[in-house]
């Protein structure tokens, strides 16, 4: 046991992800705001400095992102390993919602580099190395990982990246984290072009759907960092702020709790 961190939190948010589509469009997405789960997870860790605290908020809040897009039994994980000042970045999600994180920074280096930028980005943080992305169903199930160099300036670049390389999927990613006046809040909004069936316009051709899938990036990259996490502003809000002159249809929220494991 961990005696010099805060309890165990149980806490538990019962909207963390809201799945969303736009009707008859090759669009869908998943908004995440862990709310107070992000001051429970984060703040178990007042040694880590707070760049490294909000890389890491990050990667939990694409976690659960990621991970509710998929249909499984075990975990979905998100691991950096890098040369820089962060050479280890962890993150896993389970088909539940069950979240967590990990982040190890070598305090020679994250020195040396903050000496030099106060505000350093993931791609500094975490140096030369790979992205991989697994999901673990457990010993009676095959393991599917992705791996890519890291290649982008932020955790979100990163992800385009690995998107386009390893899955050849259109997506947008956008990620959010910082200490606010209720604490640490950190949130994620993806959007991914779906495949030209079901739920897309039967009768709307190529150039229709491409249309409508620039419109959806164009509207989402409207978003703003305060906008993400703001708790006044709730995520069914948010979401008609930008979809909603684009058939905006709101899937089954779903709950993100502690998790450790």
């Amino acid at each position: 046991l961990n005696h010099d961190r805060p309890p165990v939190p149980d806490v538990v948010v019962p909207r963390g992800v809201q799945p969303f589509h736009l009707h008859l469009k090759p669009v869908r997405g998943r908004l995440v705001r862990l709310g107070k789960l992000a001051e429970a997870l984060l703040g178990r860790h007042p040694a880590l400095h707070p760049a490294v605290l909000a890389l890491m908020g990050e990667a939990m809040a694409l976690t659960a992102a990621l991970a509710t897009a998929l249909k499984f039994q075990g975990s979905f994980s998100l691991q950096a390993k890098g040369d820089g000042p962060v050479p280890m970045l962890l993150a896993d999600c389970t088909e539940a919602g069950a979240l967590r994180g990990y982040a190890r920074a070598e305090a020679t280096k994250l020195a040396t580099l903050l000496a030099a930028d106060a505000a350093p980005s993931a791609a500094s943080l975490l140096g030369g190395g790979y992205l991989a992305f697994t999901c673990d169903q457990g010993l009676e199930m095959d393991r599917y990982q992705g791996i890519v160099s890291i290649e982008g300036d932020s955790l979100a670049a990163m992800t385009g990246h690995y998107f386009r390389t390893s899955e050849q999927l259109q997506s947008q990613v956008h990620l959010a984290c910082a200490r606010t006046d209720d604490g640490w809040r950190a949130s994620a909004l993806v959007i991914e072009r779906v495949a030209g069936e079901g739920g897309v316009d039967p009768e709307a051709d190529a150039e229709a759907q491409d249309d409508a899938w620039r419109t959806a990036q164009a509207l989402a990259g409207t978003i703003k960092a305060g906008e993400l996490l703001d708790d006044r502003l709730t995520g069914e809000r948010l979401l008609h702020r930008l979809f909603h002159a684009e058939g905006l249809a709101l899937d089954r929220p779903r709950a993100l709790s502690y998790g450790c494991r």
